[in-house]
């Protein structure tokens, strides 16, 4: 069996099963055994001697098999729209073989061992993104998907900035196309790793971003000479829901030796804004519901959804395991849960603009001819726009398709391609934070913030400097986005304050 997918090592562990798999692997070879033998039983079993979805009660004769498989793969091929990030369809790859390696699909040898040659010999194929319901799993994005197995559709090139025919790739790479088996054809479009795919990606790079997040709220309470004391740890424990917990820790750590907060201890300010007060039960509320996603997302990697599924006993049942309900509601409660990091960062940008104790207003000391830092808030807002009308979930809806055989469907295909989307912003979003924050940092000079906050200044200040005059304001963004999304902006603040949670 091959091994287990978890999202926090998502990439290694999908390497480990891969390579785990050898060219003939047992539960493959066992699946395929039922299969053949069902073909001869004189008895119709679905997708493998009968017709597809609305068509399932028309049997097909031996002889047009093969062409039944090939017809399944040109016909679902109908998918639209900009292609699927190269990235994500190697992922699609990837798990579309760990799926079909568990042994309780029958896909024929030769149709398995072509899935593998195109990983090693990294073959990408070019994926519409749009065109999928949920239903019966990903139809036309794994049809795209396996086109190329058989000599058709496109991949990608080696740059990943334009594609070659499928045939070409085969060529280059020593390969010849394939005929499709009986059940292959099915086996290959049946399963929801584009929804995993997404979903997977995105959730992976949550799992930094959402630290990021609590960095970035400890630099602007610093830079707002905030409190600390909506911190304390027997606030949540009387409130214990996890990740305000860790949440609150982070904070903490990352304050620790801060000159600034000695600063003002005794200042007399009673209470700070929610966007800096309240941080532990909104930053955690979105981790608690991105750890929920997580687990759905890693139960499915490791889940077989392919239809009908082949069983060692030689029973094969047609069943609902491509429906990507679980996968559907999941990604959008994700894609709320990020969303909610924009939001509240956002917040906390626009409060370091109003000119509070003692920070110039829009952080440049000669405003008027200047405009400081008020547009990239422009920005941030406009993204935080954009992600509540992407969070609508697509998972309420639902169309039917193939003559009402498939009456209800998940549209998670619709969750996944939006949470991407979320996620992209939220990280443009932070990166206006982050801009901002160190800005604002710089006038609390010579105290210094705690040394999590101080590390984060400086790997900000490594690659842009303080300014007080207008500029082309979007290189520094960008480069406060790559700084969030290399993760070299965490790594640099453990380095100083230790582990975050």
């Amino acid at each position: 069996m091959s091994h287990a997918i978890r999202i926090a090592s998502l990439y290694q562990d999908l390497r480990c099963s891969l390579d785990s798999l050898n060219e003939q692997p047992a539960g493959v070879i066992q699946a395929r055994e039922v299969v053949l033998k069902a073909l001869n039983d004189g008895d119709a079993h679905y997708g493998i001697n009968t017709g597809f979805g609305a068509l399932a009660n028309k049997r097909i004769d031996t002889d047009e098999l093969v062409r039944l498989q090939t017809n399944i793969l040109l016909s679902h091929a109908c998918g639209v729209g900009d292609p699927v990030p190269p990235d994500i369809t190697r992922l699609m790859l990837q798990l579309k073989i760990h799926s079909l390696g568990l042994g309780y699909s029958g896909i024929s040898l030769e149709t398995f061992q072509q899935l593998l040659a195109f990983d090693r010999h990294a073959i990408t194929p070019r994926v519409p993104s749009r065109g999928s319901v949920g239903a019966s799993g990903d139809l036309a994005p794994l049809a795209h998907l396996c086109l190329p197995l058989i000599g058709r559709g496109e991949v990608w090139n080696d740059n990943n900035d334009g594609f070659v025919p499928a045939a070409t790739a085969l060529a280059n790479a020593g390969l010849q196309a394939i005929d499709l088996q009986a059940k292959d054809g099915l086996a290959l479009i049946n399963g929801t790793q584009l929804m995993a795919a997404y979903g997977a990606h995105v959730l992976h790079r949550a799992l930094d971003l959402r630290i990021a997040a609590d960095i970035l709220a400890a630099m602007s309470l610093e830079a707002l000479q905030g409190s600390a004391a909506p911190m304390d740890e027997r606030i949540h424990a009387i409130r214990p829901h996890p990740g305000q917990q860790l949440v609150a820790a982070n904070i903490r750590l990352l304050l620790q030796h801060s000159e600034i907060l000695k600063s003002h201890r005794d200042c007399g300010k009673v209470q700070d804004p929610y966007c800096l007060r309240c941080v532990p039960q909104v930053h955690g509320a979105s981790r608690d519901a991105i750890d929920h996603a997580i687990d759905v997302v890693e139960r499915e990697l490791n889940s077989v959804t392919d239809n009908p599924l082949v069983f060692d006993d030689a029973d094969i049942i047609s069943g609902g395991n491509f429906h990507g309900q679980p996968l559907a509601l999941a990604l959008d409660y994700a894609a709320i849960a990020i969303a909610e990091l924009a939001s509240i960062s956002e917040r906390r940008t626009y409060l370091l603009l109003e000119g509070h104790d003692g920070l110039p207003k829009l952080l440049m000391r000669d405003t008027g001819v200047n405009s400081g830092f008020m547009i990239p808030q422009y920005t941030a807002a406009a993204l935080v726009s954009e992600n509540k009308v992407l969070c609508h979930p697509a998972s309420v809806d639902s169309i039917p398709t193939s003559l009402g055989q498939e009456d209800h469907v998940s549209m998670g295909s619709i969750s996944a391609l939006k949470l991407l989307g979320v996620l992209k912003n939220t990280e443009r979003v932070l990166a206006v934070e982050l801009l901002t924050a160190s800005q604002a940092l710089d006038f609390r000079a010579p105290l210094q913030p705690g040394a999590g906050i101080r590390a984060a200044h400086a790997a900000v200040r490594e690659q842009i400097q303080h300014v007080e005059a207008d500029y082309e304001v979007r290189n520094d963004l960008d480069i406060c986005a790559d700084l969030l999304r290399g993760g070299r902006l965490l790594q640099a603040v453990q380095a100083e304050s230790g582990a975050l949670h």
